[in-house]
């Protein structure tokens, strides 16, 4: 009897010893994926918009703080904002119901809660209810989510150190970050009763040259070993990828999404390479991007990820340095 229980408590130990990350979490099939009905629901009195499309807007809005300090973030802009604030927030404001997304990404926004407050104020008809964030201990400048439709569990990254690949200081270092990585989140989304998709908002290391390619590299391996586990767990997982990414269409980052045979579901840009987003006013390279994954592709309104200009291009250089992108998509359950 000894003898079994030995052999018994061995095995255990020599399996925990040798398992992966992967081990703790079962790879699913098709039919047992887990579904969250019960578990998470839409609000008792809520209900989805009618039609068979929905509307993503993605921007960076460029710097874009509320009027008070927040006294555990010591920058000068936010502490005292720049005096065109008031202006740049009325014209985003009539930029957004020009818009009229059902789903709003902004980068370089101060915070959900400052969203949230601006949909209540000023735009009470657009229904807006739903907000998220997962803001930086110590900088202004965030990624967050306005939502008409409901949301569910919501992954930050902030917590996570990444590597620099490939890169080596000139004096042989090797380097390490994780004060950037609170600019991605990613999200359950619920346009319709049957039909959901996980939204990742992003805002990727800003800067030329290998080091903070290299960044940008750390932080796009780390996502897309986010997503390789979402699809082993449900390998029909919509995703999306949207915001600044802070590399033009031909470069190696964006080749981590695009052409990458590791990804499980590899995404597609489905924009030229000859359309630009920055600078607003006069644009001469792409920065920002909605990029969607095999298994969302065929929900793609033909044409519809573009370029947006709601005003002049002076007008839009005060709002931000950077254009919006906007994509259209079918519920396909309804």
């Amino acid at each position: 009897m000894k003898k079994n229980i030995f052999f018994l408590v061995l095995s255990i130990l020599l399996y925990g010893a040798c398992a992966t990350e992967e081990d703790d979490e079962p790879i699913l099939s098709s039919d047992d994926v887990f579904t969250w009905d019960s578990v998470i629901v839409v609000p008792s009195d809520y209900q989805y918009p009618e039609g068979p499309t929905f509307k993503v807007l993605s921007w960076n809005v460029e710097h874009f703080v509320d009027g008070h300090d927040d006294p555990y973030i010591d920058n000068e802009r936010e502490n005292s904002p720049p005096e065109n604030m008031p202006l740049r927030r009325n014209l985003l404001i009539k930029a957004l119901k020009k818009a009229d997304a059902d789903i709003v990404v902004l980068q370089e926004f101060e915070s959900a809660k400052y969203l949230k407050q601006i949909a209540l104020d000023s735009l009470p008809d657009m229904n807006y209810r739903f907000f998220a964030d997962v803001p930086s201990h110590n900088w202004y400048m965030n990624v967050v989510v306005m939502s008409r439709f409901p949301m569910g569990v919501i992954y930050g990254y902030g917590n996570a150190t990444t590597p620099l690949p490939d890169y080596i200081a000139e004096d042989g270092s090797t380097e390490t970050q994780n004060h950037i990585n609170t600019r991605m989140l990613s999200i359950n989304v619920y346009p319709s009763e049957n039909y959901s998709f996980l939204l990742t908002g992003v805002h990727l290391k800003a800067g030329r040259g290998e080091r903070n390619s290299s960044m940008r590299k750390g932080q796009i391996n780390l996502l897309q070993r986010q997503f390789n586990r979402f699809l082993l767990r449900n390998p029909e997982k919509n995703m999306l990828i949207v915001g600044d990414l802070n590399a033009t269409p031909d470069s190696e980052e964006i080749n981590l999404l695009v052409n990458n045979s590791g990804l499980i579901r590899q995404f597609s840009d489905p924009l030229d390479t000859s359309v630009y987003t920055h600078p607003s006013d006069d644009p001469t390279r792409r920065l920002d991007y909605i990029l969607v994954n095999e298994n969302m592709f065929p929900e793609v309104v033909d044409k519809s990820i573009q370029i947006q200009s709601f005003f002049s291009s002076d007008t839009m250089r005060i709002i931000s340095d950077h254009l919006p992108v906007v994509g259209i998509f079918n519920r396909t359950d309804i």
